[in-house]
Formats: structure tokens, sequence, C-alpha cells
């Protein structure tokens, strides 16, 4: 593949992709000039290592890559099918983990008033629980329902739309709504998990999760796929960022431990103790790959319930008429089998969003003339980004960004980020200001833009590398965070 060159004001050339040779093998790596000359060479150290692993075919970077636990956040690691290894390090501890945009029939001019707002912030916080050991509101099923079926598990009453089926999002504008596994590996978790996941359910969680209200600014190269997907300027919508709570971190933690061992018992590993991985076919793998599906049904379970829980708290406020559906429902951290070209393809993404172009044939049906929205949050304070994947994203496997990727850690910005300079990128005190639930922002500098890469910066080396294209860019008017 050649590089991809854009000429800049100043003459000199920006490089959006470049081919870089390790000594294990090759990482493919997607980001503008200033982006890659401003990564930690301890990023190459990992992809050195995760090239170690066998039959491995195809790693690549997305310009949103920072260092992880044994893999980079930004990874995409590909194996043919027939030979693959599974490696939960290049999953991720938050298996599933994901966003999640619903549209209202809101303006932005409804939602003028600083004050208002509030209100809404307010009444998020009471719907839904955002302390970390709180109890979600959820408890009249049964879990076991929820990781077996996914989005099919829910009783009726919390799909709002299944009533509706010719309206009806809920279960069709979703990547996937239900992962089918041996249900037998359910029984290797400990019973106190299963009570505390279900108590987790339609919870946010700590950390970069999230839920905003956002408003819309249509990219005029897009208007036509915009309208498609039902947006339109100024509308507000409901973006969330969530995963599979203590349910995906228990099978990462217990899946972790066995294929450990059978690394240690056929004398596999890296220079990295951190990096696990087992081939597909064996026993810790499956046991893995079958679990591993069942916390990506809570994570969508998970997400949805927290729409839910807005949706209420939203006509509580607003009253009766509000309206939010789906837009769409992605996942970032997750390996699955896919085809290309008519070979089967086991691929690994951590920290790294699929984009579909239009046409592509595993977009789901509401979305196959346009392709897919794919969901990218920017950091608290920032835009973020509905994209809509390109032909050319066949070359990184259709992996692009899932974010902004942080550029200190959350300790560095807690010394380093000042309250002041929180402040003002939320615009505090001003008509605009960015309403957080949070009452002192000092307990939340880790998670200030100033802790992560420029949004702006990363979309445009997306665009540059024709990974994909921007479809609207959302700006948020509310935060919700989790304690």
């Amino acid at each position: 593949m050649n590089n991809m060159l854009t000429e800049q004001p100043n003459g000199n050339t920006n490089t959006y992709y470049r081919q870089m040779k390790l000594t294990a093998g090759d990482v493919h790596v997607y980001a503008s000039n200033e982006l890659y000359n401003a990564l930690d060479g301890k990023v190459f150290e990992m992809a050195n290592n995760n090239l170690q692993i066998p039959n491995i075919r195809y790693m690549g970077y997305t310009p949103d890559v920072h260092v992880g636990i044994g893999t980079c956040i930004g990874t995409t690691a590909v194996w043919d099918t027939e030979n693959a290894f599974v490696s939960p390090s290049i999953v991720g501890s938050d298996i599933g983990c994901g966003m999640r945009v619903h549209l209202t029939n809101l303006s932005a001019h409804d939602l003028k008033d600083v004050k208002l707002r509030r209100r809404l912030v307010k009444a998020i916080e009471r719907m839904l629980p955002v302390e970390e050991q709180a109890r979600g509101h959820y408890s009249d099923f049964r879990l076991e329902q929820i990781v077996v079926k996914g989005l099919h598990g829910l009783p009726k009453k919390y799909v709002p739309d299944a009533y509706t089926p010719r309206k009806a999002t809920s279960l069709t504008h979703v990547e996937h709504s239900r992962f089918q596994f041996d249900e037998s590996y359910l029984e290797r978790i400990p019973e106190q998990v299963w009570h505390r996941a279900h108590r987790q359910l339609g919870t946010l969680g700590r950390g970069n999760h999230f839920a905003e209200i956002q408003t819309i600014e249509i990219h005029e190269d897009n208007r036509e796929v915009a309208e498609q997907w039902g947006l339109v300027d100024g509308q507000i919508v409901i973006m969330i960022h969530s995963g599979s709570r203590a349910w995906g971190g228990s099978v990462n933690q217990h899946c972790g431990s066995e294929v450990a061992k059978f690394m240690r018992m056929n004398g596999l590993g890296t220079a990295d103790p951190k990096l696990a991985f087992a081939p597909l076919h064996s026993d810790a793998g499956q046991a893995y790959l079958n679990l591993m599906y069942s916390a990506l049904n809570y994570a969508v379970v998970n997400r949805h319930l927290i729409a839910n829980s807005i949706r209420e708290a939203c006509r509580e406020v607003l009253g009766p008429k509000f309206e939010m559906s789906t837009l769409y429902d992605l996942m970032h951290n997750y390996a699955w089998e896919e085809e290309q070209r008519g070979k089967s393809f086991f691929v690994h993404r951590k920290g790294a969003t699929r984009a579909l172009p239009p046409g592509h044939p595993d977009n789901p049906l509401p979305f196959l003339n346009t392709g897919h929205p794919a969901l990218i949050p920017g950091s608290m304070g920032s835009a973020s980004y509905l994209m809509v994947g390109r032909p050319e994203g066949e070359s990184n496997h259709y992996s692009i960004c899932h974010g902004a990727g942080r550029i200190r850690s959350r300790n560095a910005s807690k010394q380093l980020v000042t309250v002041e300079e929180f402040a003002s990128s939320m615009r505090i005190g001003q008509e605009d200001e960015i309403i957080v639930n949070h009452k002192s922002l000092e307990s939340i500098l880790d998670e200030s833009p100033q802790a992560y890469k420029s949004i702006d910066q990363i979309i445009d080396s997306v665009v540059g590398a024709q990974l994909a294209s921007v479809v609207a860019k959302c700006h948020p008017i509310a935060v919700i965070k989790g304690v």
C-alpha cells in the first residue's frame, strides 16, 4: 500500500500512513506527521511483542493509539480463522465497551436555557445511577436472559418501540443485538459475579464512560447520508459510552488466568508477561471466546438500559411528547470472525471502531446503502463525530479510531492540568456552558480535554488516510459522568 500524502499550505507533505518494519514483523500506522511524531516509543515495543504471537497476519494502529496493558489501545490484529489465536489482551478488560447514539425530536433552541439543561442533568442523575457501587434499577428479569440473548432477552416494556415494529430501531439499528455461544461455559462464572453484574445493569461506570447531550452539525459533503440517517442541523442527540461492567471484568480475569496457565504449560510467551494469548481452538481459547460473547451481549443491553433511563428522565422534565430513537450502537473492544473477499479472518479490535462503506454486506439492513454510523466520541468538552466508512478502509480491515486517545496518564493529568484550564474548556459561567453533573471539576481533572489528544487531529488523520469520512459533528451541551 502506498503512503497517503496531502500537500500542506507551507509546501510540506503530510503522510497519513506508514508501514513500520519491526523485528517481529510490520505494523501499519494511520496517523498524520504530527500525531506520528508524538507517539510514545513504547507503542512500537508493544507492537513487536504482539507480532510474536504465532500466525498473526496483520496489525494496524489507528491515530488515537496509546499504551495499554499487553496491547495498545487503538489496535487491530488479524489472523486467518483456520489457524487463529485469541488474546484477552488484544480485546481489553472492558469487553464490549462501545458507543450508542439516540436521535431526539428536540432542537438546540429547545435546550438553550442553561437552567433547563441543569434540570435535565439532575433528572438524569436520579434515573441513571452514576456512583460506582450504586445499584441499577433493573432487577425484574433474570441476568441469564441478558447474557444469553442480548437485547432479545429484555422484557418488552424495556424495548419501547417493540409495540410499533414499523418504527422500531432498538433491535435493528445495532451492530449486533445478540451473540450466540455455548451456554455451558456460563457455569464457570462465580455466583457472586452474577449478583454484582445484575445490580450493575443500566449503570455507566467510572473512568471515560459518559452520557452526553449534544447538538448536530451536518458536514456538507455527506448531507444526503445524514438525511437518510434522520439527522437534521441543530438536532439534539444523546451519546452514551459504556461497556460490560463487572461481567466483562470477571470474564477477562477468569479466562485470562486460564490462558496464562495454558501459555506456561505450552512454553508460549513474549517479553511482556501481561500479553496473554492462546490458539482459538484450544480449550482455553474456546472458553474465552464463548464467555467474551456473553459479555458482548451484556454490554449492548447495558447501553440500551442507560438510554432507557435517560429517556424517562427527559420525559419527566420535558413532557410525554419527548421522543428518542436509536441511531446506532457499536463496540470497540472485541474479537470475532469476519469475511473479506471470500476469506475468513479472526479480527481483534482494542479501542478501534469498525466502519463499513456503503454496500458492504455486513452493514445492518437499514444501513446497507449508506454504510452504518461510526460513532467516535471526543474528550469531555470537545466535539464528537459521526462518520461513515470508505471502501479504501479495507486496507485496515475497516478499522478507524475509537476516540481521542490519552496523552497523559490519570495521575499526570491531575498534577499538570489546572481547574481553571478545565473550566475554560467547559465554558463555565457562559450562556453556552457545558453542564456537568460533578459538583467539583477537580474530581474529574483526569477526564479533562487536556488529558487527551485533539479529536479534530484524530479525525483529520482518519479522513486523510481515506478510512472514513465525516457525516456530522456533535457539540456537547451537557455531560453525565460516573462518580
